[in-house]
This record gives C-alpha cells, structure tokens and sequence, in this order.
C-alpha cells in the first residue's frame, strides 16, 4: 500500500486497513500490469496494490486455470480482447492477484510498515 509520508505507526495501520475495508466493499476494479521480471503487478481504485509472482502462479497452475473464475464476483462480467469472462494467461494470474486482495482485506493484518527510503 501507498500511504502518505508523516503519518505515525498507528495512523498508517489505520489508512491501511480502512483502504482494505473500501477495496472489499467497492466495485472491485483491478488495473494488471506486466513486470519486466515476470511477475504482476495489480492495482486497484484505491492505493494499494499488489503483486503476483510467476513462481508462484507457475507452481499452482494447474488449480488456478481450473478455478480463475471463481475470483470473479456474482453477477460480474469483465470484458476482455478474448470476450465476456473469458482470460488468457495473464487475465488468469490478474484474477489470482486480485482474489488474494479479497482474502486480505477479510481479514485484514498489519505485517509492518516500510517507509519510502528506509534500508532493510
């Protein structure tokens, strides 16, 4: 997640769950862009993102191609180049990104905060 700088621990735990919270309880629009090393990277409406690894994507490949349209939402049509609902490798991976988003934001933790800068 992208926060504003100068906020303290706690502020920056707030923002970051209450973006969760707007990511579950709004239209779920994802924005993926490919990564030069392979990997994903998915944005949303608001500033957060995250991203999918080709490692990983590649090591569950067999459940995701099964199972990519279980990350749609009811009711919802995304249209793509192929058609209505209908995702090439990379739309199957933007899902997976996208369905992990969801997960998270249930159940929302705070792991750390990483500042701009910081070295480690």
């Amino acid at each position: 997640m992208l926060l504003d700088e100068g906020l303290t621990e706690k502020e920056a735990a707030e923002v970051s769950l209450k973006v969760l919270s707007d990511i579950l309880s709004s239209h779920p629009d994802m924005n993926p862009t490919p990564m030069d090393d392979g990997n994903i990277l998915v944005q949303y409406n608001h500033p957060a993102l995250n991203v999918v690894l080709h490692d990983v994507a590649h090591a569950h490949w067999s459940e995701i191609e099964a199972r990519h349209l279980d990350g749609l939402t009811p009711s919802e049509v995304l249209i793509t180049p192929l058609g209505p609902n209908k995702f090439d490798t990379f739309g199957k991976q933007a899902l997976l990104g996208r369905a992990y988003m969801f997960l998270d934001a249930q159940k929302p933790e705070i792991s750390g905060i990483i500042r701009a800068g910081a070295n480690g």
